[in-house]
């Protein structure tokens, strides 16, 4: 055992049905630390490119990082990283993909010995993967395939004697190969972004359990205290920390309600008029029972829910995050909270992750609205805006792929919208395939940004720039060189302002704590460090922290461009970027991306035509073989 790592991971081919243990090198923990930073370093080094991503030849990586199991705050995080089978780059629709996810299997991971597991192969029948620490099996699972996540866990624990072992598992649309799959761990926390669920399905890989029985040794445990108690002490002060603590995500419903930048009927609008009967304060009046957190989360921003009456009365659950109330919510149309949270539920048991799937009902409602579908088409539902009995019924077709309409959505809106034509293209909301999250990007211009370059495709937490409107206008020109980089509508510092973030939280996934925990009070790299430093002793600066983020940033990038991305898809669908906003505050308001993309770019050392890294930049981080890799394709700057 290392201080803050195992120093071992476990190769198991599902073709073979063999596991091997492995020590890795010392320098890639100095590297990439450990979680995302790790297993992107290990999805570069063993995928082929143009390799299917739902083929034999993906591999799938569960990643835990340096901080696991320890007492920094919310210290329950994981990777989950793969080539995905959503997003798409120039023509392949090998993307990198990861997806981080709470919880407790994390942790529990690191306590069994493990900081990675790395799946290749693809099984011949349904198998699941048993971690007892060092004892390490792979197991039937025919008689758990089919069964929806929550009965996948309890069936496991009954077989084991075990009512305790974290479970990972996928649900039926994993099963279907449903494109925007996730993996639940411990029934309610989903890795829900690029579809890693689909590729645990194309391995017939329906769970991992882990038992951990160990510890996580640390150097320096008088410094460890000290760091936690400062920490504590303000984030108990930290406006925002205090909201989520009370009311988690679903406080910026009304937040983002005040300042226009809601996403509403597929992102038509920027308002809604019924956002009362989805906000926080109702949901904690009429539906929440008690509070819930993840492996050491001083937040808890979760809470159990159950909802008390109508049709869906005596559904329970764990949430809503701010993505599911918009998804099932406003973009949709919907203010009935009691069907969202039905949608919500229904998705956690299928293994659907709610962003991408609200994203596909939206776009299909717009569809109908426009006369593009109608009942024969959709199989006899009817698609209008706010139709909670429709949005339930296809939800549960789209995850065991029912019918010919739910399974072509299974596909995700951008290859349906090839499929139908008709125009139906115009109506589409994403980033390289993979819908975004709810802050509507014509008003954020940051977070438009960040969609635009996020290395997953669209996804607010690759950067999640609080900083646009937690830094004062005096820390915006001496980090950014512009007050602008922290006005909405401002143009100046952003690409900077973006850069910093997904560098810093970058950093955050590979140590493996939640973001929300240096959402905005923590939000400085310091933190970070001091993290790194008690449990590892490994003393880094702020700056070095910063220049470890960039160094997996343009891995990712490496990896994207070698699979063939280009500038031209460091960009948003017409939706997003140039159809006007149609009401609210920011009516007319439409996104000009270009300004900003340059300023990102020559930041980043990027090429501004190309978007391709420069041949120096690479170099100066150390990654001499992806300059290499990329320069034999005529792909470096």
């Amino acid at each position: 055992m290392i201080n803050g790592w195992t120093g071992r991971r476990l190769w198991v081919d599902l073709t073979t049905g063999t596991v091997e243990p492995e020590s890795y090198p010392d320098a890639d923990r100095l590297a990439y630390l450990g979680g995302r930073g790790l297993n992107s370093k290990v999805l570069y080094d063993h995928f082929t490119p143009g390799s299917d991503p739902l083929g034999p030849d993906n591999i799938l990586i569960f990643g835990s990082g340096p901080v696991n199991g320890t007492l920094i705050p919310s210290s329950g995080r994981m990777t989950v990283t793969a080539a995905s089978p959503l997003t798409v780059v120039g023509d392949d629709w090998a993307c990198f993909g990861d997806s981080n996810v709470g919880g407790f299997v994390g942790a529990e991971l690191k306590f069994a010995g493990w900081d990675q597991v790395i799946f290749r192969g693809q099984s011949r029948a349904p198998v699941y993967l048993l971690i007892d620490n060092d004892q390490v099996q792979i197991r039937d699972a025919s008689r758990l395939w089919g069964l929806d996540t929550w009965a996948t866990e309890e069936a496991i624990r009954e077989e084991l004697g075990d009512s305790e072992i974290r479970v990972a598992c996928i649900g039926p649309a994993g099963e279907k190969l449903t494109r925007y799959a996730s993996i639940i761990c411990d029934r309610h926390r989903a890795a829900g972004k690029c579809g890693m669920g689909a590729v645990m399905g194309s391995k017939r890989l329906k769970a991992v359990a882990v038992r951990g029985r160990g510890t996580v040794g640390v150097a320096r445990p008088a410094e460890l205290f000290k760091v936690v108690k400062d920490a504590m002490d303000i984030m108990r002060a930290d406006p925002s920390s205090k909201a989520y603590g009370r009311y988690g995500t679903p406080s910026l419903i009304k937040v983002h309600q005040l300042h226009g930048r809601l996403a509403v009927r597929n992102y038509q609008e920027s308002q809604f008029d019924h956002w009362d009967n989805l906000s926080a304060d109702t949901l904690a009046e009429k539906y929440w029972v008690r509070s819930m957190a993840c492996f050491g989360c001083p937040l808890h921003c979760a809470h159990w829910f159950k909802i008390p009456d109508g049709p869906y009365a005596g559904t329970t659950g764990e949430g809503p995050e701010y993505v599911s109330i918009g998804s099932f919510g406003t973009k949709t149309g919907n203010s009935d909270a009691g069907t969202m949270l039905k949608c919500h539920s229904l998705c956690n048991r299928l293994g659907l992750d709610t962003q991408n799937t609200g994203g596909a009902i939206a776009w299909a409602m717009e569809c109908w609205e426009n006369g593009l579908i109608n009942e024969k088409d959709t199989d006899g539902l009817e698609l209008t805006w706010g139709n909670g009995e429709a949005m339930v019924a296809i939800i549960q077709r789209i995850g065991t792929r029912e019918g010919d309409f739910a399974s072509l959505l299974a596909e995700a809106p951008y290859r349906a919208a090839k499929v139908l034509g008709a125009g139906s293209e115009k109506y589409l909301a994403h980033v390289k395939g993979q819908d975004p999250a709810l802050s509507d990007p014509r008003v954020a211009k940051a977070w438009g940004l960040s969609y635009a370059v996020a290395s997953r495709g669209g996804c607010h937490l690759r950067a999640l720039a609080t900083g646009e409107t937690f830094f004062s206008k005096e820390e915006a020109r001496e980090m950014f060189g512009s007050e602008e980089a922290v006005e909405n509508f401002g143009v100046k510092g952003k690409g900077r302002l973006v850069k910093w973030h997904e560098d810093q939280r970058a950093v955050a996934d590979s140590l493996e704590t939640c973001k929300f925990i240096v959402r905005t009070a923590l939000i400085y790299p310091h933190w970070e460090t001091r993290f790194l430093a008690a449990v590892t002793g490994i003393d880094m600066s702020p700056d070095e922290a910063l220049r470890l983020g960039e160094r997996i940033v343009n891995l990712e990038r490496g990896f994207n461009v070698r699979q063939g991305l280009t500038r031209k898809d460091d960009d948003l669908s017409p939706r997003l970027r140039t159809d006007p906003v149609r009401k609210g505050p920011a009516e007319g308001h439409t996104l000009d991306l270009d300004p900003m993309l340059d300023e990102y770019y020559q930041d980043r050392g990027w090429d501004l035509p190309t978007g391709y890294p420069k041949k120096e930049k690479l170099q100066e981080l150390g990654l001499e073989s992806v300059a290499g890799d990329l320069a034999k394709l005529g792909r470096l700057a």
